[in-house]
């Protein structure tokens, strides 16, 4: 099964960063009727982008950590955005939502970002994040990343 993946392969830490999920398919012959994005600790002020005939809601929680965010402190956002619509299994569709990569998140590693693909009968949940030293082909539903480049020193405030 081919996985929802992100179309962009690396992020950078104190930038804005815009994330596009490709979902290739539905479940099986079942169209998918809900995308869910878990938006992981270190990427803060996440905002979704709108999809034509598609609902779009966004679940609020509190982060780990208080983060910085032009003179604002933020203690709290969106942690978890919801496309509800419907997309035929053969065909493809993008969920684009973007997010401030802060330095919580470490560099020069891969940053998993879950989401979750439900259809009428069938869940498939992009998830699993690899341990230490495991292969993420090893896992049944590895969840998709991004490589993080460390934060470029050009004197400009973080």
């Amino acid at each position: 099964m081919a996985h929802a993946t992100y179309a962009e392969s690396e992020v950078t830490q104190g930038e804005t960063a815009r994330l596009t999920l490709r979902v290739p398919h539905g479940c099986g012959d079942e169209a998918t009727l809900r995308v869910r994005i878990q938006i992981p600790e270190g990427l803060i002020a996440a905002q979704p982008m709108v999809k034509a005939d598609w609902e779009l809601e966004t679940v609020t929680g509190p982060y780990e950590n208080s983060y910085e965010y032009y003179g604002n402190t933020l203690t709290e956002g969106v942690r978890e955005i919801i496309w509800s619509g419907e997309l035929s299994s053969p065909y493809y569709d993008e969920f684009v939502f973007r997010a401030r990569v802060t330095d919580k998140v470490a560099a020069n590693e891969m940053l998993y970002i879950p989401a979750i693909q439900e259809c009428a009968s069938g869940v498939a949940r992009w998830i699993e994040i690899p341990a230490e030293g495991q292969d993420s082909h090893d896992l049944d539903e590895p969840a998709s990343g991004v490589m993080v480049i460390p934060a470029s020193h050009d004197g400009h405030a973080h």
